[in-house]
């Protein structure tokens, strides 16, 4: 999958400035001109398994729970939480209201979890720029793979759905991968040779593209049934 579309939102989000939500399927605007006093990252998902090791005592945050105040963005590995302001019920989808795509859902009283391959974020003075949905998921996946990989060491990544079924197993094989694109067409119709319309004339400019290289195994029931 290519990185280049993608963006690390830790990286993209900053306070005191204006940002346009968007579904990414339709394009049509979620959350208009919203400016964040504080863009956190949050803890790994599974940070609360780890707290045992850590403290000698019970585990002091057993009931407590991170939820975002007006103002605040909490950004996750796959998802970032928002303060809707306005009371919600909790465990309902969040559905795109021209396109009917889930987006998200209320995970409690006021809080919202969107998921990061549903959503484009840009600065309210920009203008929306579509992308296709294949290229901006596969991007996306691969900025998450990156981001995992390095901050907990691990290659072995497994895809589940919002059900908690499996839908595939990936290993990331090489994160350092260029790819080499000629985005124009030869007139020759000779035999095929490897970057062959690139040294053509009549080619069009080069693209290149950075990418993972990922070795995958789907969990479909017809061919893994455990």
């Amino acid at each position: 999958p290519s990185i280049d579309v993608a963006f690390t939102l830790r990286e993209s989000l900053k306070h005191n400035k204006n940002y346009i939500f968007y579904c990414q399927s339709c394009g049509d605007i979620v959350v208009k001109d919203q400016k964040f006093l504080r863009v956190l990252p949050l803890p790994s998902e599974n940070w609360s398994d780890l707290v045992e090791e850590w403290c000698c005592h019970p585990d002091p945050f057993a009931r407590s729970t991170l939820h975002p105040q007006h103002g605040d963005c909490f950004v996750g590995d796959t998802f970032f939480l928002l303060n809707s302001g306005n009371e919600s019920q909790e465990n309902t989808r969040v559905i795109c209201k021209r396109c009917r795509t889930m987006l998200g859902e209320t995970i409690s009283s006021g809080t919202i979890k969107y998921y990061v391959t549903e959503m484009i974020i840009q600065p309210a003075e920009e203008s929306f720029r579509p992308t296709p949905r294949f290229q901006f998921v596969q991007s996306m996946v691969a900025q998450c793979l990156l981001e995992l990989c390095s901050a907990k060491s691990t290659f072995r990544f497994i895809i589940k759905g919002d059900n908690g079924k499996t839908y595939i197993l990936i290993w990331l094989l090489n994160s350092d991968t260029l790819l080499v694109e000629s985005l124009g067409s030869s007139s020759s119709h000779g035999d095929f040779t490897l970057f062959g319309d690139i040294l053509m004339p009549s080619a069009g400019p080069v693209g290149t593209w950075n990418a993972v290289k990922v070795l995958y195994q789907p969990c479909i029931q017809c061919r893994n049934k455990e």
